[in-house]
């Protein structure tokens, strides 16, 4: 059906990864662009700082999409007082049910210093239970990776989010090894 939006794995040519562990959360991008079977880019920026640099939101997907998604969250955190998880709520409900907006072809990650969510053009807005989001067509290989990682290792979670998502890199073809990387202290230790 055209009008459904995205799955979570439907996106090729991007990985994004957002690791928690100890006082601080890390975001990852890869920075490969693809259309169909050729790379177009191979250092794109798709992990950011909004919000007076207190959020910081990574996509996979169109990126012209993903922008407009970036400033309707940016309005929803002003209208919310920073309050992310609200802010989150409100955008996905928009997204679901704008005539425009539920068209957009786009899945985004958000971190504060204590929310890590995934939103969807679905209405989603989840939480993980184990510290490790991920989206994007290695989505699977770089949350295996992380996780593993977070059980048998004393990497923190910049170095285990690079890691991860190098073996992603080297697994999913849509994914490349130029990453961009933001962390951000939380509220709380897990």
């Amino acid at each position: 059906m055209p009008d459904d939006p995205p799955s979570y794995s439907s996106f090729h040519g991007t990985t994004i990864l957002a690791v928690r562990k100890g006082d601080q959360i890390a975001v990852a991008g890869d920075g490969q662009v693809t259309l169909q079977n050729a790379i177009m880019k191979h250092s794109a920026r798709k992990v950011r700082r909004i919000h007076d640099n207190q959020v910081i939101v990574g996509f996979a997907g169109a990126t012209a999409d993903a922008m407009s998604l970036f400033e309707k969250l940016e309005g929803k955190l002003q209208e919310h007082n920073g309050n992310l998880a609200r802010a989150a709520v409100e955008l996905a409900k928009l997204w679901r049910t704008d005539k425009v907006l539920r068209h957009l072809q786009a899945l985004l990650i958000a971190v504060s210093s204590d929310r890590m969510l995934l939103i969807s053009g679905n209405g989603d807005v989840i939480e993980p239970d184990d510290c490790v989001l991920s989206i994007g067509s290695g989505a699977t290989c770089a949350q295996a990776a992380a996780m593993a990682l977070l059980r048998h290792s004393t990497l923190d979670a910049e170095a285990l989010a690079r890691e991860a998502m190098n073996i992603a890199a080297s697994i999913d073809i849509y994914t490349n090894d130029r990453l961009v990387i933001e962390t951000i202290q939380t509220s709380q230790a897990d």
